[in-house]
């Protein structure tokens, strides 16, 4: 199966569980602030996020996603779209980027207005923790999750990364290579590295399995945050969905600002190897030698993005 298909089969189960999670809760959410959260939450995207956890849990031997218990394992997978979709919101308001669109259509606070799309995006980042404290898992191994989210979304994870990212821009000629790593292994990669582990520990993982699956979290986001530097920097607003150029024009600390497009194409197949190798390890564990071939096939989708 090539990943747009497995890619297209979790996110409509993902879908389907964000909307009745709304839905159960429209009889206790004012009505203005459930159309914001539903309007962000349930506006497309690939579900990258939930993809890479639901993959890595059936690596490590977990059920496949069509048998999956959905009072398990799917929290985890809602929470971190929910944590995911409240940075974009937050991202795309005028203090921060200020951009007026998100999936090809208007951002959050152009849709409504800027103190109810932060109201909003404030409430998915507290959502994601309810459904994991509700989470029908070992007392544990809840806590252990809960613990890890807070460390990937806060100061010591994507909002860390966050104003790094912001402290940047004025700062561009003393960047270099080790410098922009820093920024995007927090802000984008600590959630990424999150759905992998994450994965693996629901799935009761091995210590090699468990490392396995870090390992390649921690190079699919350095990965996937190239490709999106490559993106910005090659592709149209039409094809991204949202304002391309923007990184250049707001003096974005980028791998291609520091690398130049070339070399950072290199770098993104350089990581793509190591988050290949990774797999290796989930694949010798397992019963079934191909454990890994859905998450290898992401690693190659996620570089095609950036080509």
């Amino acid at each position: 199966m090539q990943a747009p298909e497995f890619l297209s089969t979790h996110a409509t189960h993902v879908e389907q569980a964000l909307a009745s999670m709304l839905d159960a809760r429209a009889s206790v959410v004012a009505p203005s602030l459930l159309a914001a959260m539903r309007y962000s939450l349930l506006a497309g995207g690939k579900r990258i996020r939930p993809a890479l956890l639901l993959e890595c849990y059936q690596a490590c031997g977990g059920a496949r996603s069509d048998a999956i218990d959905q009072d398990q394992i799917m929290p985890a997978a809602l929470a971190i779209e929910c944590i995911h979709t409240y940075s974009l919101i937050h991202d795309d308001l005028p203090c921060m980027d200020d951009d007026d669109l998100r999936r090809g259509s208007p951002t959050c606070h152009k849709q409504f207005d800027e103190a109810t799309a932060i109201l909003a995006a404030d409430a998915l980042q507290a959502l994601a923790f309810e459904l994991l404290a509700k989470a029908n898992i070992d007392g544990e191994l809840r806590c252990k999750l809960i613990h890890s989210l807070a460390l990937a979304s806060g100061c010591q994870g994507m909002v860390g990364g966050q104003i790094l990212d912001m402290e940047a821009e004025s700062d561009s000629e003393g960047m270099n290579l080790l410098a922009v790593e820093r920024i995007h292994l927090h802000k984008t990669g600590a959630l990424l590295r999150w759905c992998c582990e994450a994965g693996a520990l629901l799935a009761n993982a091995d210590e090699a399995q468990f490392d396995a699956c870090s390992r390649y979290g921690k190079s699919v986001g350095l990965l996937f945050q190239i490709a999106d530097d490559i993106l910005d920097a090659t592709a149209s607003s039409v094809a991204l969905g949202k304002s391309a150029g923007k990184d250049e024009a707001q003096n974005k600390a980028t791998y291609v600002s520091v690398l130049g497009l070339q070399r950072a194409r290199e770098l993104a197949d350089e990581m793509r190897e190591l988050a290949i190798t990774a797999c290796e390890p989930m694949d010798a564990s397992a019963s079934n030698s191909n454990k890994s071939d859905h998450l290898q096939a992401l690693v190659h989708y996620i570089l095609e993005r950036g080509q």
